[in-house]
């Protein structure tokens, strides 16, 4: 006579990393919930998510208008080294898109400009990639040279020639 078991795994084709997403007109208001979580994990599946997402232009369009922009800046502050990667990650992912005035309206790039100095390379990285595309509008252009922060761009300059001299 056979008996069911219940296995202790996961089924193979469930991936824990990865956030539960709705479907529709629902899927990106209640990823900026979950961004907004005082969850760690659940902040980095919904970043997980949100990175998957942006390719498409349409969704950064909703992403801008339901106020992702304004949850996404909140997360470059988070001490979590994963939450920031993956939050410059998503920002460059949309700034690849024609979504580029929002972060223009939002006040993006003076939140962007906090993490020149950050200890990840990866955050690094993908900030220069979302500012290179940023800067291919004139309008960006524009923001990128006025509105850096005195103190961290001359921080920034002299550890730069630091490190020239080693």
């Amino acid at each position: 006579m056979a008996h069911a078991r219940s296995s202790m795994y996961l089924p193979p084709d469930i991936n824990p990393a990865q956030a539960a997403i709705a479907y529709g007109c629902r899927a990106l208001p209640k990823l900026n919930e979950e961004l907004q979580s005082e969850d760690l994990l659940t902040r980095q599946k919904a970043l997980m998510a949100l990175c998957d997402l942006m390719h498409d232009p349409e969704h950064v369009y909703v992403a801008i208008d339901i106020g992702c922009l304004e949850s996404l800046k909140a997360l470059l502050k988070d001490n979590n080294d994963m939450v920031r990667i993956k939050t410059t990650e998503v920002l460059y992912i949309m700034a690849t898109h024609n979504g580029r005035e929002g972060f223009l309206e939002h006040d993006v790039i003076l939140a962007l400009s906090y993490l020149l100095n950050d200890p990840q390379p990866a955050c690094r990285k993908n900030l220069h990639l979302a500012l290179k595309h940023l800067a291919q509008l004139p309008s960006g252009r524009l923001f990128v040279g006025i509105r850096w922060p005195l103190g961290l761009h001359r921080r920034s300059l002299m550890r730069h020639a630091a490190g020239r001299r080693l």
